[in-house]
């Protein structure tokens, strides 16, 4: 390992000379003096451990932002969704120019659910930050990320975040960081890395975790450094493979990647290869390259450069733009298959059409496949039935995403319970399997270890540090659903829980039912605080006085295992004698809150969950209309 911040080094000219015969797949040539200034480099971490403050760092200290400009925190979380929960859902590119370099950075996703798209950013770069967080250390989502960047032969730079932390140890990070380099068989170039210590929230890098840095020059100085530039020639046959999907509706789709060789210029005639081997020939509409935020429009990129190109409507991850004369694809992208489904299903409760703005299935299936243009981890199938749509993804949190940015655009359908997707191996039925690390105080560890028995869960490993206890298990992915909101109950919110997806391995029996019968509305009207008193023993309520409910609604969880169907709308009997006392407020226990989230999780095979851009409600697929 090294701690040294190099000064950036003398670029030598190298003599390129073209060869013909070696232009053929993923070959490519000795680095053309043109290219010695560019730099390609991705951020990676696990979720929360701060790469977008740092990239935000980058973009103030480097002059994209004016003096006087207001800038929000993490500006490349355009996304609403991603600034409500602090998480990068969607990999974005940067470029930042400084000592006449030009730096290409792009932002990836930290949780396992978009691990997609890391995997695909990968290619485009030539090396990477790996960015930890000084209190938590390496974590799942580090592990995953880490191997699929050695597996390409990336040397990456380490840089111990967060370290303005109290009580925290940074020296003690960089050893769990290069414990985790030689676990995943890292080679001697590797394990010596280089590595930093930095605040993202402050802007700074410091070789020593003691003393008070200034900016983070000391960090882009090290990429300069050890960074290699980008191999390939302008001289060559064009060669541009697409990582990343964009759209506009203006344009239509956009294919983002690095040209390896040659130049594109804007209104040339270039060929698409396909994954089947097709050609098709097009010309480029608009060609962008990237400054801070913005795209840049621009008439020519050349290699080793990362553009934005539009004009093929067909262009999808791992296709590659060559020239008309010389079209040679290179090898694709892989990208992971989908682990989990659900049904999307046009809304048919008795409340439908009353708060969405798009509710017809022409509208839902015209956007679910919308979907697709951008999304390349997520399939959508048509089913038998008009109404009713297969969508498959990541995980819970990839589909959920999905739902959450659907209702706010006006859209209102029901989706079922998430399933995991099975495969069937030379005859034997395989699901796909995570890993999973779960960090809790010690006190809940019994707790934890008799929930996930049942779930199939098996102990890999455990470590005890102090009061904390870290658990590793390896786990059916089925055995997961609903397992989130049981397991911050547990542990009375102080339990951190990550997972990451392994393998698929032999299906390893039915898993019990987990949860309790439902509470039921009995008919159509508004919950009444003199009816919730009324049958409070019964269970837990999801719902308040007040609220508007239909027959076949659930509104709680009853005591017991079976459902139960319960009057809340019933009303008082009023009469004209009353004592001083008998209108007194009717106390009520605090419902339950739930959130798309855990309607989600909650919901069994025979339910659905309804979303409006108003209201999520659970219901009973069979309900009866009085």
């Amino acid at each position: 390992m090294s701690t040294l911040t190099m000064s950036p080094q003398e670029t030598t000219d190298v003599t390129f000379a073209v060869n013909e015969d070696i232009f053929s797949g993923n070959e490519t040539v000795a680095t053309d003096k043109e290219l010695t200034h560019i730099r390609n480099i991705a951020i990676i971490a696990h979720v929360d451990h701060g790469k977008t403050t740092l990239v935000d760092g980058f973009l103030k200290q480097t002059g994209v932002f004016r003096d006087n400009q207001e800038v929000v925190d993490c500006v490349m979380d355009s996304n609403d969704l991603e600034r409500e929960r602090g998480i990068t859902i969607l990999a974005k590119t940067t470029a930042v120019k400084y000592k006449d370099h030009l730096v290409n950075i792009v932002d990836t996703p930290g949780h396992a659910d978009f691990g997609g798209e890391v995997e695909r950013i990968l290619g485009m770069v030539d090396s990477c930050l790996l960015v930890v967080d000084c209190g938590e250390g390496p974590m799942p989502q580090t592990r995953f990320v880490l191997r699929k960047a050695l597996e390409r032969g990336l040397r990456p730079i380490v840089v111990i975040n967060k370290v303005d932390r109290p009580n925290i140890d940074p020296h003690l990070a960089v050893d769990k960081v290069f414990d985790l380099f030689v676990e995943l068989g890292a080679s001697a170039e590797q394990l010596d890395f280089p590595y930093l210590f930095a605040s993202g929230v402050k802007g700074v890098a410091m070789l020593d975790p003691k003393t008070e840095g200034t900016d983070l020059m000391p960090l882009l100085d090290l990429i300069l450094s050890h960074c290699p530039a980008p191999e390939g020639s302008t001289e060559a046959p064009l060669q541009m493979q697409i990582s990343i999907l964009d759209y506009s509706d203006y344009i239509g789709r956009i294919g983002v990647g690095r040209v390896y060789n040659g130049k594109v210029k804007n209104g040339e005639q270039v060929c698409l290869i396909k994954e089947d081997g097709s050609i098709v020939k097009s010309k480029i509409t608009k060609l962008f390259t990237f400054h801070g935020l913005k795209k840049v429009e621009v008439d020519e990129v050349h290699a080793g450069e990362i553009a934005a190109i539009a004009g093929f409507t067909g262009a999808n991850v791992g296709d590659t733009i060559a020239s008309v004369d010389s079209p040679i694809a290179r090898d694709r992208i892989k990208v992971d298959e989908p682990t989990m489904k659900m049904a999307f299903l046009v809304n048919d409760s008795p409340f439908a059409g009353q708060e969405g703005k798009f509710v017809t299935s022409r509208q839902l299936r015209s956007r679910l496949f919308h979907e697709l243009e951008t999304n390349v981890s997520m399939r959508v199938d048509e089913t038998d039935s008009t109404d009713t749509f297969i969508v498959s993804g990541r995980g819970e949190l990839h589909l959920g995403i999905l739902i959450e940015t659907m209702r706010r655009e006006g859209y209102e359908f029901q989706v079922s319970r998430p399933e995991v997707i099975v495969k069937v191996v030379d005859g034997q039925t395989m699901e796909p399997f995570e890993r999973m690390f779960i960090d809790v105080p010690d006190d809940y560890t019994g707790a934890v270890m008799n929930e996930l028995g049942p779930r199939k869960a098996e102990l890999q490993n455990m470590t005890v540090e102090g009061n904390q206890a870290l658990l590793e298990f390896v786990v059916p992915t089925r055995g997961l659903i609903g397992f989130r909101g049981e397991f911050l109950r547990l542990t009375k919110g102080n339990g951190v829980m990550n997972h990451s997806f392994l393998e698929y391995r032999p299906w390893c029996g039915d898993i019990a039912r987990q949860r309790n019968g439902a509470l039921i509305a009995w008919e159509e009207g508004n919950v009444t605080a003199y009816a919730l008193a009324q049958a409070e023993d019964r269970g837990v309520y999801f719902i308040s006085p007040g609220v508007k409910v239909y027959s076949g609604m659930i509104v709680g969880e009853h005591n017991r295992s079976q459902d139960l169907d319960i009057n809340v709308c019933k009303m008082k009997k009023l009469t004209n004698m009353r004592a001083s006392s008998s209108d007194a407020t009717v106390p009520l226990q605090a419902p339950r809150e739930m959130n798309l989230e855990k309607c989600l999780e909650y919901i069994e095979d025979d339910e659905l969950l309804e979303v409006t851009p108003q209201s999520v409600r659970m219901r009973k697929r069979q309900i009866n209309r009085r």
